[in-house]
């Protein structure tokens, strides 16, 4: 998809929803249900069921899906097609890339070991790793732009830096980094950003 076939495909909901705001507010939902005899909760979604139990940090024997493993999984696929569609719409040459996102969990606060260890995630960071002959500033700009309609974060750090390959002096590596103040759940997923 190129960046007209991207405006042509998202100018009719654009137009529904500034003529009616009312019309892009969406209630997106996810449910599951508790198994049985087990610790787990079973998901059925549009793409599969997914049966989510304990980590093997907790207990677990590694069979289910992990919730924490789950909300990276998340994470990832959200910045990945909001920064597919903000390069497609900023015509940004990418001819390929990854997106990784690593989460630090201490899990003595999870099991209640330590009271002074809080549960959950206490950082998360997210990997660009882009294959593109674009330069660092619209690189910059491509992780902005990103940032600001997949609310990926709010006032993150962003360190962009060059990665010698030896098949590409052309790839970019960028990274997000998260605190346990800055994690948040991102929204807009998919957005291509306003027209400049």
């Amino acid at each position: 998809m190129n960046a007209a076939q991207l405006r042509a495909l998202q100018a009719p909901l654009k137009t529904r929803y500034r003529e009616d705001p009312a019309s892009g507010v969406l209630t997106l939902r996810a449910s599951g249900r508790l198994g049985h005899d087990t610790i787990t909760c079973r998901l059925d979604t549009p793409h599969g069921i997914i049966v989510a139990g304990l980590h093997p940090a907790t207990g677990g024997d590694g069979k289910d899906a992990c919730s924490g493993d789950m909300l990276l999984e998340a994470l990832v696929a959200c910045a990945g097609v909001t920064l597919k569609a903000v390069a497609t719409a900023l015509d940004l040459p990418l001819r390929g890339g990854t997106v990784t996102a690593e989460g630090d969990l201490d899990f003595r606060g999870t099991l209640g070991v330590a009271r002074d260890v809080p549960a959950g995630f206490t950082a998360i960071r997210l990997r660009f790793d882009l294959d593109s002959d674009a330069s660092p500033e619209q690189l910059a700009r491509l992780i902005d732009t990103t940032e600001r309609v997949a609310g990926v974060s709010a006032g993150s750090r962003l360190m962009l830096r060059q990665a010698q390959h030896e098949d590409s002096l052309h790839r970019r590596i960028l990274i997000l980094s998260l605190s346990k103040d800055e994690v948040r759940t991102p929204a807009g997923c998919g957005q291509a950003p306003a027209a400049a």
